[in-house]
């Protein structure tokens, strides 16, 4: 820690972005970082200290914290700072940088020397996300403030609030960015805290989240500004609810008091955003830890507690804002892992990609059978039609059809859609073509080949920014006598792979003579995954499944 003048500065840096990858950290940093104060005296001359001599020396503590913290510690680093060198309080010269935490736990883990000594995140979910493969941050101080998750949006879009799963369900949820926001984190992993009380299944929870980070990974931006979207939401008409901070809506209702916005807790209860301080100094972490206590104890002062709740922060001990402000009473969800904080974030981003994606789909006689009032053809063709409007515009899909000998040459494949953004004419192309098809009467089921020829056109036609699959649909086995054998097809697939341009297979299969072995056997070639819906109604719970293992 080096020593500089007590000039108060103020200097802006350029934004950059950061993701949290599969391992570690994929983080996208929208904010800018500002330093925007240092408190202390090399003379004790500036008024900001009382102790003269005492302080002619003080230690240098660089401190970032979140932008909406970043108020009340200068306020209590200016208060220490005052009292340096007096009852035993230590001489510090306190800096006090506005910066996002996705970025610090980035510098941190990346053992960057653009790290600060002490670290306010506004969540610990970031601390483990800091972890440089040697060891994690020390947490000097529990927490110095706190802040609920709750939702936001207009009154009459609270109909059913008893979850955060039914809320999200029921609404448009406007949801900052999970990678890159504690707000976006903690809204996921309540969803998933909160199935200890629900005991919501897992395609339950993926009916929400899957078309849900299909939407939000397709934005060209993600969504950082939580006053954005309280705009938003606040329009007349709007469906919008946001996932935020209590903090963040208080300081939005008292900077716009006409705004018809109420912000709830969701009947299952929340997660808090806990605001540890952490000490993150590459060398004297003594002096650092100490530091953080001294601040910690300047917090807990009276002055210090008043600018706290002025700023729209609860204490510790989660007391509810003075003045009637914010949610009142909190029930706390369990506090997420480790492990959950990084499966969820991993998931998030695995679903959050783009998809560029074939939808091959069996129209061999067997599927001209009826299941109950309607034919086999007739349940696909419902199951496909409600599976777009899982996917955003930008997602890619086109559409084969398949039996034996029905395409060009004979071939066991027809193609009807060339893969192209699911715009509104797109979607019409492929609605209109599934309907217009039929079962072919004695049709066989061309399945090897087909599935070949789709994995070569989806290569051929590969999106390295996207995930590549095939979406193969049959109610059978292949039955085609002049195609190969289920081990020569496996071993050509396989040959086609290239683990840096993977192109999947996902197969669907459907009804009871679908062949489980025998889809799993094609998927499994090429790292994809195979699904049987024996009954007409888990169709739907299939392809949200195919969709989660992209």
């Amino acid at each position: 820690m080096g020593k500089h003048s007590s000039a108060v500065t103020r200097s802006n840096n350029n934004r950059r972005s950061v993701y949290i990858t599969a391992v570690g950290l994929l983080v996208l940093s929208l904010g800018a970082v500002f330093v925007v104060r240092s408190f202390g005296s090399e003379s004790g001359a500036d008024g900001f200290l009382g102790g003269g001599k005492a302080c002619a020396d003080p230690t240098q503590i660089q401190l970032a914290t979140t932008p909406e913290m970043q108020s009340p510690l200068e306020a209590a680093a200016k208060a220490l700072a005052t009292k340096g060198g007096q009852d035993d309080t230590p001489c510090l010269q306190i800096t006090v940088s506005a910066v996002p935490s996705a970025q610090v736990a980035r510098d941190v883990a990346h053992g960057s020397d653009n790290r600060p000594d002490l670290w306010v995140p506004d969540s610990s979910l970031w601390v483990a996300q800091a972890d440089d493969g040697q060891s994690l941050p020390t947490v000097a101080v529990d927490s110095i403030a706190t802040t609920p998750m709750v939702l936001v949006g207009r009154k009459e879009n609270f109909a059913d609030t008893s979850s955060w799963l039914r809320m999200l369900s029921a609404t448009e949820p406007a949801l900052l960015d999970p990678l890159n926001t504690s707000p976006g984190a903690l809204s996921l992993l309540a969803v998933q805290m909160e199935r200890q009380k629900t005991s919501a299944s897992d395609t339950q929870v993926a009916q929400v989240v899957v078309p849900l980070a299909q939407r939000l990974g397709s934005l060209a931006k993600p969504y950082t500004d939580a006053n954005a979207l309280f705009g938003r939401a606040d329009r007349d008409g709007s469906k919008i609810v946001v996932p935020a901070t209590e903090q963040s809506f208080v300081k939005y209702q008292e900077a716009h008091p006409e705004a018809q916005l109420k912000a709830i807790q969701p009947g299952t209860g929340t997660l808090t955003l806990d605001y540890p301080i952490v000490v993150t100094a590459k060398s004297d972490t003594d002096a650092a830890s100490n530091a953080a206590q001294a601040l910690a104890t300047e917090l807990l002062t009276d002055g210090a507690s008043q600018a706290r709740d002025d700023a729209g922060f609860r204490d510790t001990s989660f007391s509810p804002l003075s003045g009637g402000r914010g949610v009142g009473d909190v029930t706390q969800l369990a506090k997420p892992t480790n492990e959950a904080i990084d499966s969820t974030l991993q998931n998030w981003t695995r679903l959050s990609l783009s998809t560029h994606s074939l939808a091959v789909i069996d129209v061999s006689g067997s599927m001209a059978e009826k299941v109950g009032a309607k034919t086999r053809w007739q349940l696909t063709v419902e199951a496909a039609a409600g599976g777009l409007s899982l996917f955003p515009d930008t997602a890619e899909l086109g559409l084969w059809t398949f039996s034996t000998n029905i395409g060009t040459d004979k071939a066991d494949y027809r193609p009807l859609v060339p893969i192209a953004p699911l715009s509104k004419n797109q979607r019409a192309k492929i609605v209109g073509q599934l309907t217009a098809s039929k079962p072919i009467v004695g049709g066989g089921t061309g399945l090897y080949d087909t599935a070949i020829a789709a994995v070569r056109a989806v290569r051929q036609d590969y999106k390295s920014n996207a995930v590549n699959t095939i979406l193969l649909f049959t109610d059978g086995k292949n039955d085609d006598p002049g195609s190969p054998t289920l081990a020569q097809a496996v071993q050509t697939l396989k040959g086609l792979q290239d683990p840096a341009r993977p192109v999947r297979i996902i197969a669907l299969g459907m009804g009871p003579e679908a062949n489980a072995d025998e889809l799993s056997a094609l998927a499994t070639a090429t790292g994809g995954s195979a699904y049987v819906a024996r009954n007409p109604g888990d169709l739907k719970t299939v392809f949200i499944d195919a969709l989660q293992s992209r």
